[in-house]
């Protein structure tokens, strides 16, 4: 279908604010914080685990894409965010909406896979220790990171394509806080129908399928915890696992909740508080779980800033 100026607006007008206006100064304040801290957790994470030697295992390389994940959605939705809550009229190109899509779409899609395959990583290391490191070796870890961006870049490409080749006709009005595919669907005046096909479709290889085996390595994972003899080693084996099953239970309930339903359940009103969730609380939130859950990365923050200490003193 042929993109034309009648069917494809200039602009897009942002609403997700309008019933807030008395608190924009505040929402401001408290988005802003949210992502510097954001920002500084997860440059801190990565920064973290490639200095330090002790981190350069592939639970840690995982980690580290992790962060620069989170970095990156939230990068591409946030500073546009605190940009059009100074603005009387809030907007955002059309161009600018496609890139945003592209990039949010991309970064989501790639953080469910790369969670399937921590979960993996984790069963890897419990269930099968003595070949841990053989298994998980640098190849190996660097193919399934790389699996995982491409899924979510074609993901997203699949994705912004069909979103954009609908006419709109000049309606230019979202109800939401950014770019994504629920309220652009729901402003479209052509059939949605082939779009919402390809989000159930797509979205059962790229969200159930990796929380299925999620689930499946946890059970390996937990009956293999269970029939460690002392409870000093069950506990040990289970606090590796339990950032991870945290940050699963965050993500994967808000995201799949979004985007693997029909649209014609979404209620645009309620659910972008959802997508909050996803998009901004548990990006923020990630660094401080695996910090305070993990005793090797607090020992080697630690190191770093008694370090940082010494040097400046």
């Amino acid at each position: 279908m042929e993109i034309t100026n009648q069917t494809m607006p200039s602009e897009f007008i942002i609403l997700g604010f309008s019933n807030i206006l008395e608190l924009q100064a505040l929402f401001f304040g408290v988005l802003l914080v949210i992502y510097l801290l954001t920002l500084v957790g997860n440059i801190g994470i990565i920064i973290v685990t490639r200095i330090d030697i002790h981190l350069h295992k592939p639970m840690y390389f995982f980690l580290g894409n992790l962060s620069f994940l989170d970095i990156c959605y939230t990068s591409a939705t946030v500073p546009k965010m605190l940009e059009n809550l100074l603005m009387d009229l809030k907007t955002i190109s059309c161009i600018g909406c496609i890139a945003q899509l592209y990039f949010f779409v991309s970064f989501v899609g790639t953080e469910c896979v790369l969670l399937a395959v921590m979960a993996y990583d984790r069963y890897v290391a419990i269930c099968n220790p003595l070949r841990y490191m053989i298994i998980m070796n640098k190849m190996v870890c660097c193919s399934l990171a790389a699996s995982c961006w491409l899924a979510g870049l074609v993901n997203s490409a699949i994705h912004t394509y069909f979103t954009f080749t609908l006419p709109f006709c000049g309606a230019n009005k979202l109800n939401y806080f950014f770019c994504d595919i629920p309220p652009l669907l729901s402003i479209s005046c052509a059939d949605t129908s082939i779009n919402e096909a390809l989000l159930l479709t797509i979205g059962v290889f790229i969200g159930w399928t990796p929380f299925l085996c999620i689930i499946m390595s946890y059970v390996y994972i937990i009956s293999t915890i269970l029939k460690i003899r002392s409870s000093k080693g069950r506990h040990k084996a289970f606090s590796t696992c339990a950032s991870h099953l945290i940050m699963v239970i965050l993500y994967y309930g808000s995201a799949i909740f979004t985007y693997v339903r029909p649209i014609s359940s979404y209620s645009l009103d309620k659910d972008r508080l959802v997508s909050m969730l996803y998009s901004f609380v548990t990006p923020m939130l990630n660094p401080i779980i695996y910090t305070l859950k993990n005793k090797d990365v607090k020992s080697a923050l630690s190191k770093l800033f008694v370090k940082k200490i010494f040097s400046n003193s």
